[in-house]
Formats: C-alpha cells, structure tokens, sequence
C-alpha cells in the first residue's frame, strides 16, 4: 500500500508554477550556491536516480554532472515544468511512487531526494528507504538535502499526532490554505534509520537546510 498522500499531491500540483520561490529567499542563497557545487561534484559520473524532483530544480543542476539520470515523481503537473527546465533534454522523466519506485526504473549507483524526506510520515520511512534501495546498486551513493527546523520562522508547527508526525498549514497565492506534513528529523535519527544499511554516513547542518549522505 502506497503512502502517497492526495492532499500533499494537490498542494505541489497548484504549487508548481511558482515552485522555484522557495530557493530565491536572499538568506538562503549562500546555501543554494554551496549545494549546487556539492551536489554535482558528489554525484558526477553516476548512473543517477532522483526521487521526487518536482518541477526539476535540482535536475537541471544534476544533469550536466551525471551519466546518466532519471527523475521521478507522483505527480504530473510538477513534471511538466521539469521537463521544461534547459539542458534535461537527456534526463528520463517518470511518474513514480517513492513507497514503490518500480524495477522498470533501472538499476542505479546513485541517488538524490531534495525537500522531500521531510514529507515522509514517520510511520513510512522504513518503506521509502526500502522502497529506495532495492533500486541501488551495492556501494551507491546516496545523497538527501532538505529544510531544518529554521523554516518554521515562515511555517509554524501546527498540528503534531501521536507518532510525531507534523503539519504545517501553507497559504497558497490562489487564497487556499494546504495542511502540510513537514517533519524535521535530526542526524540521530537519520544515523539509526541507516545502521547496518549503509556506511559512511555524514550529516551536515546549514543555514537554512540539512545534508545528509550515506553509501550502500
């Protein structure tokens, strides 16, 4: 059973076509900047999976570096801007579930996830994970990036449920008001999530987002 939610699905679907405010924030720009170099230096020469690319933001960073890439996502109206994005005219784009990313993907010795394990409900990390890795191949390198908990300056905590999930109720420019599931994990929990399935894992804390990079 997918854990794919409908109600994150429509968000990102009357979201997508101004996707890209989210990195333009002046206090975020010396990360982006760092990311961009990093991201493309760790994962370059790689046969290249992406979850949850969404409008292809990182994509278009990535493709130049990678051998080859595919990038995925559930949903199709943030796909459609991706496509649009300059130099992907190599990258293969695929509506997936990341609860399920299916065998026809390929085979892979790298991976990325930017802004999206954050969306992951804690009762499903292991199925993404699991979902993730049978798609790699042994020694891959795994890359995920995402915000820490400075975001909530913009987005306040507003609902928590008894597993610890958290929502965060977002305004969009329509007037409609999505309830959002933002959880905001620390190293010590992306460090057991890997124990005993990868090596070398590294977490890193920016200003505004956290790194986290591991190898099968």
């Amino acid at each position: 059973m997918s854990h794919a939610s409908a109600e994150m699905q429509a968000y990102y679907a009357a979201r997508a076509p101004y996707y890209d405010a989210v990195y333009l924030k002046p206090e975020r720009a010396a990360d982006i900047a760092f990311l961009r170099t990093h991201l493309a230096e760790r994962l370059a020469g790689r046969d290249l999976l992406e979850v949850a690319c969404g409008t292809g933001f990182w994509t278009q960073e990535l493709a130049p570096a990678a051998r080859r890439l595919v990038a995925t996502d559930y949903t199709a109206e943030p796909l459609a801007f991706a496509r649009l994005r300059p130099g992907v005219e190599a990258v293969r784009f695929e509506q997936a579930d990341a609860y399920a990313l299916p065998a026809s993907l390929g085979s892979f010795d790298a991976a990325f996830a930017g802004l999206w394990f954050s969306h992951v409900p804690v009762e499903a990390r292991e199925a993404f994970v699991a979902s993730l890795h049978a798609r790699l191949r042994p020694g891959a390198r795994v890359l995920w990036i995402d915000n820490h908990e400075r975001q909530c300056e913009d987005f306040p905590i507003a609902e928590t449920d008894a597993q610890g999930n958290t929502w965060q109720h977002r305004p969009l420019r329509d007037g409609s008001v999505h309830r959002v599931l933002k959880n905001f994990p620390d190293e010590a929990m992306l460090q057991a999530l890997m124990a005993g399935r990868a090596q070398r894992a590294h977490y890193r804390r920016l200003d505004n987002f956290w790194l986290f990079e591991y190898e099968l």
